[in-house]
C-alpha cells in the first residue's frame, strides 16, 4: 500500500489546481484521473470567460496547461478510476479533541493508497437526451451552459431544451446575445416559474415550439438543425437543459449531500467527515464555472495542506 499526504479525486480544472497548490506545498499528493485531464472543459472547443485570455482558449489546450503546471509543481497522477473510499485508523484520544481519519483509495486493479486527506474534486455531467448527433456535435454547436458559451453564438439561432427554470434562464441569457432562439419543450407550456414565463412570452426573438422532442441533432462539421416533431429545425447550436448530475456516488455513504446529490461543504470546502474536502461542480453552490471550480480547489487545497500538517505537527507558526 503506496501511503501519501493528500488524494485528489478528479482532473478537472478543481483537480488540477488543487494539484497544483498542494504540489507547491510539497506534498506528496496524487490526482486520480478517470480518462483524461481537463473533465468537461477538455472537450469544449472554447472559453472566452476565464481571466487572463483575452481571446478566449481552447478547452483542451487550457486543461493540459493546468495538468503541465500541477506537473512541474511536483503534483503525481494515477490513470485509473476510484472504486472506493473508505476510512480506517480513527483515532479519538480525548473527547476534547477531533477525530483523526486516514482514508484507503482502491483503484479496479485493487491498488491501495492511504491518505491522510482526501479531495473530491469529481465534477457534474449534464443528463444528455440520448438521440443520434448529440455526443458527435459536443463542443461543435451542442451545449449544456449558456454563461459559457452564448458569446459563441452571437447574431446566430440556437434551440434551447427544456421547460424548467434552468432552460428558461438560459434561454432568456442567450436571447440577449443571439437573433432567434427556439425553446423547444414536450409539454404545451413551461414548467418554469410564472415570472420566467412571462419573460418568455416577452421576448419577441424567444420561439417556443410546444410539444415537441428533439428526436435527432444534424450537421456537418457543425451542428446545422434539429428534428423535432418530425420537422427540421435549421439552427447553429443546440443548448440542453435536461438537468445535471454530481458525481457524488463515491462518497454518498461518508459524507452529507443535498436532496441532489450535491456535497455539502463549508466555505473552506470541509465537508461533514473530518479530513475529507469537496470543491467544484460536486459541490452544493450557486454558479458551476472554471473560474469558481479553481477558487474552491484553491481554498480546498489549502485546508488539506494545513489538515495534513497539523497531523504530522509540522504547521508553519
Amino acid at each position: 500500500m503506496q501511503e501519501i499526504d493528500v488524494a485528489v479525486i478528479g482532473s478537472g480544472p478543481a483537480g488540477l489546481t488543487a494539484g497544483i497548490y498542494l504540489g507547491r506545498a510539497r506534498l506528496n499528493v496524487v490526482i486520480f484521473e478517470k480518462a483524461f485531464a481537463g473533465g468537461q472543459i477538455a472537450i469544449s472547443e472554447w472559453i472566452d470567460n476565464f481571466p487572463g485570455f483575452p481571446k478566449g482558449i481552447g478547452g483542451a489546450e487550457l486543461s493540459e496547461n493546468m495538468r503541465k503546471q500541477a506537473i512541474n509543481c511536483g503534483a503525481q497522477f494515477k490513470e485509473a478510476q476510484v472504486v472506493s473510499i473508505k476510512t480506517v485508523g480513527v483515532k479519538c484520544q480525548q473527547l476534547s479533541e477531533r477525530c483523526v481519519n486516514n482514508f484507503v483509495i482502491t483503484t479496479p486493479e485493487s491498488t491501495e493508497y492511504k491518505a491522510q486527506a482526501v479531495i473530491i474534486a469529481t465534477g457534474a455531467q449534464p443528463r444528455k437526451l440520448g438521440v443520434p448527433g448529440e455526443d458527435k456535435f459536443i463542443g461543435r454547436g451542442v451545449s449544456y451552459c449558456a454563461t459559457c458559451d452564448a458569446p459563441l453564438f452571437k447574431n446566430k439561432v440556437v434551440a434551447v431544451v427544456g421547460g424548467g427554470d434552468t432552460a428558461a434562464q438560459e434561454a432568456l441569457f442567450l436571447a440577449k446575445y443571439c437573433a432567434k432562439v427556439y425553446l423547444i419543450h414536450r409539454r404545451d407550456r413551461l414548467r418554469a416559474t410564472k415570472i420566467l414565463a412571462e419573460k418568455i412570452e416577452s421576448r419577441k426573438n424567444i420561439e417556443p415550439v410546444w410539444n415537441s422532442v428533439i428526436s435527432e441533432i444534424v450537421g456537418d462539421k457543425k451542428v446545422k438543425a434539429v428534428v423535432a416533431a418530425g420537422k427540421e429545425i435549421n439552427c447553429d447550436g443546440v443548448f440542453i437543459f435536461a438537468g445535471i448530475k454530481p458525481n457524488s456516488d463515491l462518497v454518498k455513504d461518508i459524507v452529507t449531500l443535498d436532496k441532489e446529490g450535491y456535497i455539502i461543504a463549508d466555505d473552506n470546502m470541509k465537508t461533514s467527515l473530518e479530513g475529507l474536502f469537496a470543491c467544484g461542480d460536486v459541490r452544493k453552490k450557486l454558479l458551476r464555472q472554471v473560474v469558481t471550480a479553481c477558487g474552491e480547489a484553491a481554498t480546498a487545497a489549502v485546508s488539506a495542506q494545513h489538515y495534513v500538517e497539523a497531523l504530522k505537527g509540522t504547521e508553519y507558526i
